[in-house]
């Protein structure tokens, strides 16, 4: 790697606390997939679309994104596992992107995109036939949050209680739920300080190595210090009746 790394996604498979397995589990939530259209918003590189995709192969899949590196590495992945006929990545804002309404959707940590889980919910409710899915991937409390992961992770999240209160508010009926543990936690943040760490040892004496430091000091501190075993992960399975 001799360029600054821009971000922590290098060895992310996802980009939210989620292992293989877990992946797969939600994946066979959403059946049936069988001739569905599948859209992804806020897909980044689309790896769980992807797998969706391999998985039931009669599928058809769409997925939009404003992240352009997230879009390119996406559309590499398809062309190299062979899924060129089956999915297409659309770089664009997913708040005014369009498209015919899906038989199953994907919103997993985008709720910042539409500014709140609630507005998040109601946009997906439009964007889905009557019977059509959502997976819903978003943030909540554990536990009562400290002051310092207030500040880091901001106030618009509640208990997971709350959280699918509030799906169900907006006319959704929940079929599954399942939540990241903190393994699937400490994996997610450390390979995301890994790309940052393995550069800081290959270029000691560049330029930029003493932000690229504080940079991922930071991201560290925050997370062992401040949020880690506060801040949960829900994956939320819910139909529109």
């Amino acid at each position: 790697m001799t360029d600054v790394p821009q971000n922590g996604h290098t060895y992310l498979d996802f980009n939210a606390p989620l292992s293989d397995t877990k992946a797969y589990d939600l994946i066979t939530t959403l059946q049936p997939l069988a001739g569905a259209t599948v859209v992804d918003y806020g897909c980044g590189w689309a790896e769980l679309l992807l797998r969706a995709l391999e998985h039931e192969p009669a599928a058809r899949g769409l997925g939009v994104d404003s992240d352009d590196h997230a879009i390119t590495r996406g559309r590499e992945n398809i062309e190299a596992r062979g899924l060129t006929s089956h999915v297409r990545l659309n770089l664009a804002d997913v708040t005014t992107w369009e498209t015919e309404p899906a038989d199953v959707a994907i919103s997993i940590g985008a709720s910042h995109a539409w500014g709140g889980t609630k507005q998040t919910l109601e946009a997906m409710h439009a964007r889905i036939r009557p019977g059509g899915r959502l997976l819903l991937g978003d943030a909540f409390w554990e536990r009562p949050p400290s002051p310092r992961s207030v500040e880091i992770i901001g106030e618009g999240f509640g208990t997971l209680a709350e959280l699918v209160d509030l799906a169900m508010s907006c006319g959704y009926r929940l079929l599954s739920l399942t939540t990241a543990t903190l393994d699937e936690w400490d994996s997610f943040e450390s390979r995301w300080c890994a790309a940052r760490e393995r550069w800081l040892l290959e270029h000691p004496d560049h330029p930029q190595t003493a932000e690229v430091r504080a940079i991922v000091d930071d991201h560290r501190e925050g997370w062992l210090k401040g949020y880690r075993g506060q801040l949960g992960f829900a994956y939320l399975t819910l139909v529109r009746p």
